[in-house]
């Protein structure tokens, strides 16, 4: 991935304060945020706004992130997108399924923001800034 492009995130949570405080840290950290409150939104953003990445809550309105994982997963046009799954679902068995779904990685709330902004740079393949 070029340097002067920025990594595009599509942020996809239902709960407003968090899309707030995780769009702002992504921001701040130089990456440009997109943002969908449910499931049939998020797939029609990955398909008009092409992300390079998506966080994903498993807990939404309309499709849940299992179901929008899996179709992301089993479509040849997106499946390269890494996903990040980002839940409150902390059981073991959550994020077994979640990862069967095709997850690249599963993030747990309350979350630690430097380890998410990890993953994101880990799967965007964006080096750490120096």
């Amino acid at each position: 991935m070029s340097q002067d492009k920025k990594v595009r995130v599509l942020l996809v949570d239902d709960e407003p304060s968090i899309v707030k405080m995780v769009g702002k840290r992504l921001e701040v950290e130089g990456f440009e945020v997109l943002v969908a409150m449910d499931g049939q939104e998020a797939l029609k953003k990955v398909q008009t706004e092409a992300p390079d990445l998506v966080v994903l809550d498993l807990m939404l309105p309309k499709l849940n992130g299992y179901e929008v994982c899996m179709m992301l997963k089993e479509d040849t046009r997106y499946q390269k997108i890494p996903v990040v799954m980002f839940t409150a679902k902390a059981q073991e068995q959550d994020e077994k399924l979640g990862l069967a779904c095709g997850a690249d990685a599963y993030i747990r709330k309350p979350f630690k923001a430097q380890e998410l902004l990890e993953q994101i740079r880990a799967l965007a393949n964006k080096p750490l800034p120096t």
